[in-house]
């Protein structure tokens, strides 16, 4: 149990003086650090009374005796509460408690475990933090004024285009949006008459100071005005949308200032946060009024970016509130190219339940326009079919470009894998390397295991078997031919080898089996269609087996095989001992299922051993730990498990005579008719 002591016991003013640091370096750390990741490794969450997507968790409390799960982790809000004990605080607080630190060590625990460099130790921290209180005070006496100019006869030409946008009263008191007249120092003036010096009006960035012979002026001129506020409600800066068409240009933010840091903040974050917080979809759209659209019509938790591209601050910030934030993007071409750069900058922070989705709008049209349109359902059906990331990447890899050549296809290898690696997550990348050769498999044909299983992995190389067959799939009632270049003797000469890998054998097994049954074809389609087969000529045979009309007999099946594959094809792959001898050729179709299934269990359990020890060391190369050596144990279970359901000598590392001898197993015990009698 965590024994509770006063926050600031023992302490004296120099030394809370000391400990003051810049607020923009804590919120950041607060952004990098969910409470709910920090108090985790205290505490066992009670996962049937917590809801993740809300940020809401629960567990028993670290700090006093009990089995209820009492205490209250929010982490939208950053605040943590036992209901027992009464125990409560923030991420900084609770790393104090938990580990008997002062406030100080406990930011350096966490910027460590953020990567963020402690600031250097400022004797101005206080006269900062100071003079960032009195900047907030000037930016919140400019929201009055300029609210109240947008009720001047002067903004009368705003507030048409307000109504003409569709903006009602609530809406604009809700989003405080003001009126900056076309005079260059009515605010300046307002404000010093309030008794505000020049230095704290240019500093709050609402003032240009004068130069090369130009008097001081405003800096927002006959704009319509947006207050930006940060997360703990202070205003921070503005962003004003011209009034003038001719102006140079339309949208202009305050500068960055002590306040405002624009790669740190976003529109609108602390009401989307809790918006978020109720089970709203967060939506990061491209600017203030689509997301003032977007609340309006009852997406609420809508934010964007302030006038720059997204930054990884933000997307942390981002991150902070849901887990995988929908990106709305313009169906045009920059709406595109804006949400690649999302997607590249985004690879390397990704991970288990951190990612993003892309809602793509139609062509020429915003949130704004969409809702006008056809009201908030049809905004809803375009955030329902958000696209996950990976779908970006592959359209920019691939659509409107030409693979005609084993040298572009070769280049496209080249640049799925460089995305791959780019992914810091070991599991998540092996999840995205699977998905890309399954989007290859499609496009080229199914991807072919070369040594150590194939896929897209790591370095490793894949290879598409489809593109030597015409890149194209058989389709029934058509005759497909082989490519010229690959005569009968080439296609067929590898089946005659006496010494393969087992898979190969096993392969040729469940092929033979289901060309001399072909009745049973509909039950192993799926297997017909997506294995990965170890040689371009098992994919051919597999491709004529699904390409066969239902219920065709054996023999008819084997004259459209000899004539779509030739007649060496077939005869040479039943001409092998271990198909010879095997339960396939000497029994019915009872027989032929089960001797089909018992190939096709070993080849899954062999291939499952195979892929946990490639993640296992794919593990060991991220760092040793629990991870690994449970990949290791259970590559060692599946590898056993492939060895115990065979018979006779195991197959592992074997040839032909092995599994010759299994298959002769098979046949002497007659273990179909066994299963028939159960």
């Amino acid at each position: 149990m965590i024994v509770l002591r006063p926050l600031d016991s023992g302490r004296s003013q120099a030394d809370i003086a000391a400990m003051r640091l810049p607020d923009s370096f804590l919120d950041d750390l607060r952004n990098r650090l969910s409470l709910s990741h920090v108090v985790g490794r205290k505490v066992t969450w009670d996962m049937k009374k917590t809801n993740q997507a809300k940020g809401d968790w629960w567990a028993p409390c670290p700090f006093h005796q009990e089995k209820s799960a009492s205490f209250h982790v929010d982490d939208q809000k950053g605040f943590y509460y036992c209901f027992g004990c009464q125990a409560k605080g923030n991420v900084f607080g609770f790393v104090q408690e938990t580990e008997n630190v002062g406030f100080m060590e406990a930011v350096e625990i966490l910027a460590g475990e953020a990567g963020m460099p402690m600031p250097a130790k400022d004797p101005k921290a206080a006269q900062k933090a100071d003079l960032r209180t009195r900047l907030a005070e000037v930016t919140e006496e400019a929201v009055k004024w300029f609210r109240l100019q947008l009720e001047t006869q002067a903004a009368t030409d705003a507030r048409a285009y307000l109504e003409r946008r569709g903006l009602n009263r609530t809406t604009l008191d809700r989003f405080e949006i003001g009126f900056a007249p076309d005079a260059s120092d009515l605010l300046m003036n307002a404000l010093t008459d309030k008794g505000i010096p020049f230095d704290l009006i240019e500093g709050a960035g609402l003032a240009v100071p004068a130069e090369d012979g130009n008097a001081a002026r405003d800096r927002f001129i006959h704009r319509i005005i947006f207050p930006i506020r940060d997360p703990r409600g202070r205003c921070i800066g503005f962003g004003g949308r011209a009034m003038n068409p001719n102006a140079k240009a339309k949208y202009l933010n305050s500068p960055e200032t002590v306040l405002f840091d624009k790669g740190a903040n976003l529109y609108n974050l602390g009401p989307a946060r809790t918006a978020a917080g109720k089970g709203q979809s967060l939506v990061v759209a491209e600017g203030y009024m689509d997301v003032i659209a977007l609340s309006q019509a009852g997406f609420e938790a809508s934010v964007a970016p302030l006038g720059t591209a997204v930054t990884e601050r933000q997307l942390q910030m981002l991150w902070r509130v849901t887990p995988e934030p929908l990106i709305a993007l313009d169906g045009d071409v920059a709406g595109q190219r804006a949400g690649l750069r999302v997607v590249d900058l985004s690879l390397p922070l990704i991970e288990a339940g951190q990612s993003l989705r892309f809602a793509i709008l139609p062509e020429g049209k915003d949130p704004d326009d969409l809702i006008r349109d056809g009201g908030p359902k049809a905004m809803q059906a375009v955030l329902d079919e958000a696209r996950p990331m990976l779908s970006l990447l592959w359209h920019r890899e691939v659509v409107g470009k030409s693979f005609d050549s084993p040298e572009r296809r070769a280049m496209l290898d080249r640049d799925l894998r460089a995305v791959v690696r780019r992914i810091k997550d070991p599991s998540l990348r092996r999840h995205y390397g699977e998905e890309i050769a399954r989007l290859r498999a499609e496009l080229f044909g199914p991807v072919v295991p070369r040594g150590d299983g194939g896929g897209l992995r790591g370095n490793r190389e894949f290879v598409s078997t489809k593109s030597h067959a015409q890149n194209r799939p058989f389709t029934p009632g058509k005759r497909w031919q082989p490519p010229a270049q690959a005569t009968t003797t080439a296609r067929t000469s590898d089946l005659a080898v006496g010494k393969t890998s087992p898979d190969t054998l096993l392969e040729q097994v469940i092929l033979a089996g289901l060309a001399l049954h072909p009745s049973l074809i509909g039950e192993f389609s799926d297997l017909l269609e997506a294995g990965h087969w170890t040689r371009d000529e098992h994919l051919w045979l597999a491709q004529v087996l699904i390409a066969l009309e239902p219920q065709i007999g054996a023999e008819a099946a084997r004259i459209t095989i000899d004539e779509r594959l030739g007649h060496e094809a077939l005869e040479i792959l039943l001409a092998q001992r271990h198909v010879r001898i095997s339960p396939l050729t000497r029994t019915d179709v009872d027989g032929a299922r089960m001797c089909i299934r018992d190939a096709l269990a070993r080849l899954d359990a062999r291939r499952g051993a195979d892929r946990e020890r490639r993640e296992a060391i794919e593990d060991f190369e991220d760092g040793a730990d629990e991870a690994m050596t449970w990949r290791l144990a259970q590559a060692g279970r599946l590898r056993d498990n492939s060895q115990r359901m065979a018979r006779s000598d195991d197959l592992d590392g074997a040839d032909e005579v092995g599994l010759s001898t299994y298959l002769q197993d098979l046949l002497d015990t007659k273990v179909w008719e066994k299963a028939k009698k159960k």
